[in-house]
């Protein structure tokens, strides 16, 4: 359960970096928002995650 978590982490920060970059490249401020918005959510799945697992040892 927690690897899947992680993952999902991963997955939404490299979302969210793709989105800022082709926002930033075609000038759209909105992608690009969206695309920093979606990695700080990763950030926070990870960090969670990381948290569990330091309180399970």
């Amino acid at each position: 359960m927690a690897g899947e978590q992680k993952a999902k982490g991963k997955k939404e920060q490299a979302k969210g970096k793709v989105k800022e970059t082709v926002g930033r490249a075609v000038g759209n401020e909105s992608m690009e928002a969206e695309g920093r918005l979606e990695q700080s959510k990763g950030d926070a799945r990870q960090a969670k995650e990381k948290a569990k697992d330091v309180f399970k040892r």
